[in-house]
């Protein structure tokens, strides 16, 4: 049993991913503190000061605070537009590497495959030159 959680702990998929969890935190950490101490302050300016946290309404003892879910909201959205863009810039610079790749590792076509492609151009003439009657 050990010998087994062993190989699984240690392909390359599971340690990927455990990078993935520890760069994900620390990236989330850094866009959260992005929304709150540059963002929102922001926002709350051109709205003329309004603070999303402070709004909420009572109703006898209760008390419901629909700003702070305002401003979480908010968030979600700020978060995950930066995340997006972040996996988008990466995927682009991802498809210019794999198209550069793809373009250095074209092989030349086998001896058959060129063979193949002269009959073929030449049936091909051969069509033309039978539908225009001279």
């Amino acid at each position: 049993m050990w010998k087994e959680f062993k190989s699984f702990a240690l392909k390359g998929n599971v340690l990927d991913l455990a990078v993935a969890v520890v760069i994900g935190a620390a990236f989330g950490k850094i866009v959260s503190s992005l929304v709150t101490d540059i963002i929102m302050p922001l926002i709350g300016i051109l709205t003329g000061g309004i603070d999303l946290k402070g709004l909420n309404f009572h109703y006898g003892k209760a008390s419901v605070n629909y700003g702070i879910f305002l401003q979480s909201v908010v968030d979600f959205f700020i978060i995950s537009f930066s995340i997006f863009m972040v996996i988008k810039l990466a995927s682009r610079f991802k498809r210019k590497e794999t198209v550069k790749e793809e373009v250095a590792e074209a092989p030349a076509p086998t001896p058959e495959v060129a063979l193949l492609s002269e009959i073929r151009d030449l049936l091909s003439a051969g069509k033309r030159n039978e539908a225009d009657p001279e």
